[in-house]
Formats: C-alpha cells, structure tokens, sequence
C-alpha cells in the first residue's frame, strides 16, 4: 500500500426505506476495498442482522458509558434508539490508508465533517414521497404507528440533502448504484488525493 495515501472516508445517508442499506451492500460488494464501518446501537437486531456484522449491539448502559469516554465520533438518537461511531477505529483504518463508509444520519454526517473535512457524502432519495410509503409497508418490519414516524422524518431528512456532496435518486436499483460506484471511484481521482498518492511520480516530472 502507498505510504502516501490516507484512506478515503465516504458517508451515505438517506430517509429510513430509501434503499441505502440495500445500495451499500451492493457496492462493498462490488468494490471489496471500501470497509464498511460497523456502528453501535441500542435498538434490537431486526431480522437477519448479525452483531458484529450489521451493528455492534449493546444496552444503554454500555452506550452512555461509551459516550461519556469519548469514544464516538458521531452519535445520534433515533426513533427513541441511539446509535454512536467509535472515533478510533476510523481513524486507524484511514491512517493505514483503507477507504471507509459510513452509514449515518444526516446529523451524523454533519458531525463526521466537522472531524474529517476530507470525507465526502453521498445522500440517497427516494424517487417519491408515495414509493417511500410502499418500500417501508412492504418492509413488514414496524408498525403503522412507526410507519407514519418514518414518513413524518422523511421530509426533514430530505430538506438537508443540499449540504451533502452528491445526491442520488434510488428509482431503478441497478442504476443507481451504477451511480454509487461512478461517485465512489471519482472520488479517490480527486486532485488532491491523487497529488499525495503519487508524489513521487511527479516530484520525478519535475525534476525532469
């Protein structure tokens, strides 16, 4: 690995039932050097969620013990849950020069460039306010009462999209993570980045 090059830390965000679950999985595996970042929660395991691989599963107790030492990066309160970020873990695998990706709120995102200016985000819309609806009953995971919750946050979610680096519209699955992945791979060709992975090669250029 390049002595070099830091680790690119990618956020994606999106209203609950836009896909970005579904999205993300499909890019990790399609470009097996992004590490999905696991974070912490105090909601139970929903079904076929690993801890560990989905989550780091653990009760409030532990949270606030692990929030009041610093430990997060980002954490968050949602639908009466908290999720948090460990702060260390990330920034060892970007110093160690792996690319991350975070899967976070939009106030988590906010938080997360506060630390690392270099990181990028990626917001993830629904195609409409009606498919959201559809995707979150068809889920069969929450209740009506937590159905309209989710709806009702849709719209505030949405309102911060414009703070985010790029937005992509999830209508037809296959491209938008076409999309995804063109963002993705765009972002490591970024000027910058490219300026310190190869100083080598063009401290040879001009020395030439």
């Amino acid at each position: 690995m390049n002595a070099n090059r830091s680790g690119v830390l990618y956020v994606v965000s999106a209203p609950s039932g836009a896909g970005k679950t579904s999205l993300v999985k499909a890019l990790l595996k399609a470009d097996p050097a992004i590490r999905l970042s696991v974070s912490y929660t105090t909601r139970a395991p929903r079904p076929g969620e690993t801890d560990g691989r989905d989550y780091h599963f653990i009760d409030r107790d532990r949270f606030q013990n692990m929030l009041a030492e610093g430990e997060f990066l980002e954490h968050a309160e949602v639908y009466g849950n908290f999720y948090g970020t460990s702060k260390g873990s990330i920034a060892q695998d970007l110093h160690t020069g792996h690319d991350v990706l975070l899967e976070i709120d939009w106030q988590g995102a906010t938080q997360v460039k506060l630390h690392f200016p270099d990181s990028r985000s990626v917001f993830i819309l629904p195609p409409s306010f009606n498919a959201l609806r559809t995707r979150l009953k068809g889920r069969g995971q929450d209740s009506d009462d937590v159905i309209e919750r989710r709806l009702a946050a849709a719209a505030d979610d949405v309102s911060h999209a414009g703070a985010f680096d790029y937005i992509i519209i999830n209508d037809d699955f296959d491209h938008a993570l076409a999309d995804l992945i063109a963002v993705t791979r765009s972002i490591r060709l970024e000027g910058p980045r490219q300026l310190r992975q190869h100083a080598a090669l063009f401290e040879a250029f001009r020395r030439n």
